[in-house]
């Protein structure tokens, strides 16, 4: 089994068809999509002893909301410490152990709910679930990469939109799921945990059986180097891992992403409150909006990372930034005049290029960085998740908790937040402008290359 997930025997032949690898990419991150579904099982959870309500010894949501929390943590810590592990062993091993992993940890979990044992489920979904998620968010990108030099915006949206809308998936077969188990001594999310981690399991094996990697003077036909990405950033040469966190370039498109996610990733978690209280919408009609906002997050990073590769990384970045600006500032007043049809297409935008960002920063890390080491470098990027997973949230909620406890009205109380986040993004916008090529003195050197290659 080691000799067949050595790097070595996944080099395809010349004949390969490179469309082949999007679709295990795909089987990766559509399985691990799911974790932007978790919610749907906290509600059940609170009753695993009482059945039909909540009773003593019940677990509290309080409780459950570490679960997620614990995944997304490890998530970022595997994909920030493993990728120099990962660019060693190739894609295919890094597949299998997240496909271990990530399956594992629902039967770890699923074990956690039978007996009942809350820091079971934390160990199988969050610790066990998390290193499977932060092996399987990073595995296929290089190879993405590799295979698609002349589009490696597309290549990386196909595969990242997966996971945007994975959840989409992930969310309606757990209810069902739950509803065929379900019985007078059980709520049945045990039972679908072990389901989903087999299913989970089966789909991104096929990924990792597939996968495969070009030689390393392989290039599409008619593909020019010199002509690639559509901007004047294309490195000519590769910068190890190591190097990249001494480059200002690192540490820019770090705060790129961060503040272009943080600008997004609060009004995504409040979405429905928001809805609600700012245009006065029904809960039936904000349940739409939340779905609405989820199906733009998917297609964005698609849409984006595939614009990005005729106008280049940094104009698409300097759109985000610019038409975000524009659009956060001009909520407030469309709010207030209670025109709703806009209000919700400004929102669709804005989640469009969150997703979009996502996509689009792995060909972003190629252009600048090469692509012996893009896969770790993406990983310690991720760092920029996870901050920006805090803050924005915070941002949200306590601004507006501040707002109400002043008196501001309900439908006011998110102005002074939204003014906010396009001054983060101002911010953003001149982080983006400001960078530049990489300097020939970060470049690796022949022998450094030999070395990686081996």
């Amino acid at each position: 089994m080691a000799g067949f997930l050595d790097k070595a025997r996944i080099v395809a032949p010349r004949t390969f068809n490179r469309w082949l690898i999007p679709p295990a990419a795909l089987a990766i991150h559509l399985s691990i999509g799911q974790v932007y579904a978790f919610s749907v099982f906290n509600e059940p959870m609170t009753r695993i002893i009482g059945i039909d309500q909540s009773a003593p010894g019940d677990w509290e949501l309080t409780t459950l909301g570490w679960i997620f929390s614990i995944a997304i943590a490890v998530l970022g810590l595997t994909a920030a410490f493993g990728g120099r592990w990962l660019e060693r062993v190739g894609p295919r091993k890094g597949m299998v152990v997240a496909a271990t992993a990530w399956g594992g940890g629902f039967l770890v979990a699923a074990l956690g709910c039978w007996l009942h044992s809350i820091w079971l489920v934390y160990l199988g979904y969050g610790v066990f679930g998390g290193i499977g998620l932060g092996f399987a968010y990073i595995s296929p990108v290089k190879t993405l990469i590799r295979w698609f030099p002349d589009r490696p915006g597309m290549a990386t949206g196909m595969a990242i939109m997966g996971f945007g809308g994975g959840a989409m998936i992930g969310s309606p077969l757990a209810v069902e799921l739950m509803d065929v188990y379900a019985g007078p001594d059980s709520v049945g999310v045990g039972a679908t945990f072990a389901t989903m981690g087999v299913i989970y399991f089966v789909m991104m094996m096929f990924g990792a059986l597939i996968v495969r990697v070009p030689h390393d003077d392989w290039q599409p036909a008619g593909f020019k180097p010199e002509q690639a990405s559509g901007n004047r950033l294309q490195t000519q040469g590769h910068v190890h891992v190591d190097q990249a966190l001494r480059t200002p370039q690192f540490w820019l498109i770090w705060a790129v992403l961060c503040l272009n996610v943080t600008a997004g990733i609060g009004v995504l978690g409040q979405a429905s409150v928001m809805s609600q209280e700012m245009v006065g919408v029904s809960a039936n009609a904000a349940a739409g909006f939340v779905g609405l906002l989820s199906i733009f997050n998917m297609l964005g990073r698609f849409i984006w990372s595939s614009t990005s590769d005729y106008i280049g990384r940094k104009a698409t970045y300097s759109t985000f930034f610019i038409l975000g600006i524009l659009l956060y500032a001009a909520v407030p007043s469309i709010a207030s005049g209670g025109v709703i049809t806009l209000f919700v297409l400004c929102y669709l935008i804005i989640i469009s290029m969150y997703g979009g960002g996502f996509a689009t920063v792995p060909a972003y890390l190629r252009d600048l960085f090469g692509t012996a080491h893009v896969g770790a470098i993406h990983g310690r990027l991720l760092t920029a998740w996870s901050v920006a997973g805090v803050l924005g949230p915070v941002l949200i909620n306590y601004l507006r908790e501040f707002q109400l406890n002043q008196g501001v009205p309900p439908a006011e109380a998110y102005s002074l937040t939204m003014y906010i986040m396009a001054g983060l993004l101002a911010v953003g916008l001149l982080c983006n402008l400001a960078i530049r090529p990489m300097a020939d003195r970060h470049l690796m050197s022949e022998r450094e290359l030999a070395a990686a290659a081996e």
